[in-house]
């Protein structure tokens, strides 16, 4: 599975450190949008990531349309709280693009709209907005995951370092 998760202006440092270390985890290509909310050399982002970055690839792009540029327009889906489908409704594909907005504002209604039927949500209880960026994020991407059947992935826990056991 090739996974692609695209961050429209992300706002908080530890927000995108973390979910650089689930894109390195699952081999999903993580896409920054600019601007950026903070520096990529920020500590606290790096301090998120751990030892991780030279597991993830990062893309930095000046806007939505070039961050997206190589994806098929049906492979593209929103994440929104606005959304009226739960994340676990669409059939994923291979490649597969999931869009999150700023931690503050999420996914503008303009970019909304360009794809009204491949708005997703997760399903929460009423109340709440939402979840925060780097918990939506894993939520989605081990759904698409999970929908492949985790192709790819260790399913067996092996050894992580020599000597390891348990």
């Amino acid at each position: 599975m090739t996974l692609h998760i695209v961050l429209v202006h992300p706002e908080i440092p530890q927000n995108t450190g973390n979910i650089v270390r689930t894109c390195a985890a699952l081999g999903a290509t993580l896409h920054l949008v600019e601007p950026l909310g903070f520096s990529i050399a920020d500590r606290y982002l790096k301090r998120a990531g751990l030892d991780y970055w030279h597991l993830a690839s990062v893309q930095i792009h000046q806007s939505l349309d070039e961050a997206l540029a190589d994806a098929p327009p049906r492979s593209i889906f929103l994440a929104s709280a606005r959304g009226n489908r739960s994340h676990v409704s669409p059939h994923y594909t291979d490649p597969c693009w999931i869009v999150f907005g700023p931690e503050s504002t999420g996914l503008s209604d303009d970019i909304l709209e360009c794809f009204p039927g491949q708005v997703v949500r997760i399903p929460m209880r009423g109340g709440a907005r939402s979840l925060n960026l780097s918990n939506a994020v894993a939520v989605f991407a081990y759904e698409v995951f999970r929908q492949c059947g985790f192709d790819g992935l260790n399913t067996v826990r092996e050894a992580v370092t020599e000597g390891e056991s348990g």
